[in-house]
C-alpha cells in the first residue's frame, strides 16, 4: 500500500476514534478514556511485535528518548481528551493545526532557524482559519468587535486545552523522531505506544485503581476505539517510514475535516460550512508550513 493510502486511513481512523469516544465514553473520567485510547489499542499492538524484526541492543539514547516522551505523551493525550470532551470537535480538532506553528518557533528560539515566506504565510492561513470558526463567538457582555473571535481562545477551555497539547505534541514531534533512529519504523510504532500505555496503566493503578474496573464494562466501544486507535498507530509509522515526515503529517491532519463532518453528522454541531471552510484553511496553512 503507498504512503497516501496509508496517511489517509491515519487520519480517518484518528477522527472516528475521536468521534466514537465522544460519543460513547462521554460520562467517562479522564483516567478512564486514558485507559480506551491508550490501553486496549496497545494490548491489540502487542501481537505485531511478533510479527515485524525487533531492534536488538537499544541504546542508551533511545530508551532515554521515551523516558522523556512518556510523561508528556500522558499529559498531551490528557488536555486532548478533556478537550473533545468538553466542547464541540469544531471548537478543538482544527486547533491542532498550531502544531507545526509551535514547531516554528520553538525551532527559531532553539536553534535560530528562520521562517520561510511559505511557513509564515501558512501562519497566516491558521490564524484566518481560527478566526473563521470563531465568528460566533459572543462574550458575556454579547459584544462584537473584529477582536471578539481572538477573545474566544482566551475564554473557552476546550480551546485552551488544544492548544496546550498542540505544543506538547510540537516537542513530542521532535523527540519521537529522534528516537525512531534507533529503530525500524515497522516496530517503533508498537514499541512506543505499548510503553506508553505500561506506564498509563502504572499511572491508573498507583492513583485511580477503581478506574481499571472501567476496562470490564462497555466491550464493544472500547473495542471500536482500540482497534481505530492501533490502525492509526500502525499507518502513522509505515506511511512514515515510504515518505518524508512532513507530507505524511500533512496528510494526516485531514483528520481535522473528517473531525468537523463528524461533529456536524453525529453532534448536529451548526455552522459546517463555516467551520469546514476554516478548518480547511487551517489544513492549507498545515501543509505549507510542513512541506516549505
Amino acid at each position: 500500500m503507498d504512503w497516501l493510502s496509508l496517511s489517509l486511513i491515519c487520519a480517518f481512523s484518528l477522527a472516528t476514534a475521536d468521534a466514537l469516544g465522544k460519543k460513547y465514553l462521554s460520562g467517562y473520567s479522564t483516567y478512564a478514556i486514558l485507559l480506551v485510547r491508550f490501553v486496549v489499542p496497545a494490548v491489540l499492538l502487542v501481537p505485531v511485535l511478533f510479527f515485524v524484526p525487533l531492534p536488538t541492543g537499544l541504546s542508551h539514547e533511545f530508551w532515554l528518548w521515551l523516558l522523556l516522551m512518556i510523561p508528556l505523551e500522558i499529559l498531551a493525550m490528557l488536555l486532548y481528551v478533556q478537550a473533545i470532551h468538553e466542547a464541540p470537535l469544531y471548537q478543538t480538532l482544527p486547533y491542532l493545526s498550531f502544531t507545526p506553528v509551535f514547531s516554528i518557533f520553538t525551532g527559531w528560539v532553539t536553534l535560530g532557524e528562520t521562517i520561510s515566506v511559505q511557513g509564515a504565510l501558512g501562519i497566516i492561513f491558521i490564524v484566518i482559519g481560527t478566526y473563521i470558526i470563531n465568528l460566533d463567538y459572543r462574550d458575556d457582555k454579547n459584544e462584537v468587535t473584529w477582536l471578539t473571535p481572538f477573545k474566544a481562545i482566551t475564554s473557552q477551555r476546550g480551546s485552551q486545552k488544544m492548544l496546550l497539547a498542540a505544543f506538547i505534541y510540537s516537542i513530542t514531534a521532535v523527540g519521537s523522531k529522534a528516537a525512531m533512529q534507533y529503530a525500524e519504523p515497522s516496530s517503533f510504532g508498537a514499541i512506543y505506544f505499548v510503553t506508553i500505555a505500561t506506564a498509563t496503566l502504572l499511572l491508573v493503578a498507583v492513583h485511580r485503581p477503581k478506574t481499571l474496573l472501567i476496562l470490564k464494562q462497555n466491550f464493544w466501544p472500547h473495542l471500536l476505539v482500540g482497534v481505530l486507535m492501533a490502525i492509526m498507530v500502525i499507518t502513522h509509522f509505515l506511511a512514515i517510514a515510504l515518505v518524508e515526515a512532513a507530507y505524511m503529517i500533512a496528510v494526516k491532519r485531514l483528520s481535522l475535516l473528517f473531525g468537523v463532518i463528524y461533529g456536524a453528522w453525529w453532534f448536529h454541531e451548526k455552522g459546517i460550512i463555516k467551520n469546514f471552510s476554516a478548518a480547511l484553511l487551517m489544513l492549507v496553512g498545515v501543509a505549507m508550513i510542513l512541506i516549505a
